[in-house]
């Protein structure tokens, strides 16, 4: 399966499992924590109310403040959107996979804990092999939010997630140390308007050369 060997579990880490464990954590309604392209998130089934509210409370945040996904290509990511604008099309095709997560509106299936007070839902297609394996076996986009309570700085390695998350979290997958200094760069795409409302590890300058048909770097 792809990503699996970013999975593989430890002898001298027996805790860290595979995809397949990972998967059947997720189908339980139990969280799982997983390399990105930018920092390690925590993995829900944003289809069980129990996990969504399992996830709230352990990263210690406002139910207000949505969280956004991680779909494992960009049909199943535009799957959670009510329409798909031309310009989100056109940022799509220059950043996915990769750390760009745009805010569409948001279909009327999505769970209202992950959507924002726009009507918007986040989601991006990631550059990472696991994350991306762990939403095509799941049949659907998986949460994406960093692994850490509120307040704490993103988790780097598995060992930081797990010193501030311990018990709570079903699953660990190893994806060593991620390197970025960077979050996603969030934003919201409505028709022919957008902005940013996070920028991240993608620039408004490069979005802003993309949208204007320019050769990205």
């Amino acid at each position: 399966m792809p990503g699996s060997s970013s999975a593989r579990s430890s002898s001298s880490h027996p805790e860290i499992s595979t995809i397949e464990d990972a998967i059947d954590a997720l189908r339980a309604g139990e969280l799982v924590v997983y390399p990105t392209e930018t920092f390690y998130g925590i993995a829900a089934d944003p289809s069980s109310k129990s996990a969504l509210k399992r996830l709230f409370a352990i990263k210690e945040r406002d139910a207000a403040k949505t969280v956004a996904m991680i779909a494992a290509d960009t049909r199943s990511a535009f799957s959670l959107a009510r329409e798909v604008s031309p310009i989100a099309r056109r940022l799509a095709e220059c950043f996915w996979p990769g750390p760009l997560t745009l805010v569409l509106p948001a279909g009327a299936q999505i769970a209202s804990e992950l959507v924002g007070l726009s009507g918007g839902v986040g989601v991006r297609v990631s550059s990472h092999p696991t994350a991306r394996a762990l939403a095509a076996s799941l049949e659907r986009p998986i949460t994406a939010t960093s692994a850490n309570r509120a307040g704490y700085s993103p988790a780097k390695t598995l060992a930081d997630a797990r010193n501030v998350l311990g018990t709570k979290i079903k699953v660990y997958l190893e994806g060593g140390t991620l390197g970025t200094s960077a979050l996603s760069t969030v934003l919201e795409v409505a028709g022919n308007q957008w902005r940013i409302i996070r920028e991240g590890a993608v620039s408004g300058q490069q979005i802003a050369a993309a949208l204007a048909g320019e050769a990205l770097e």
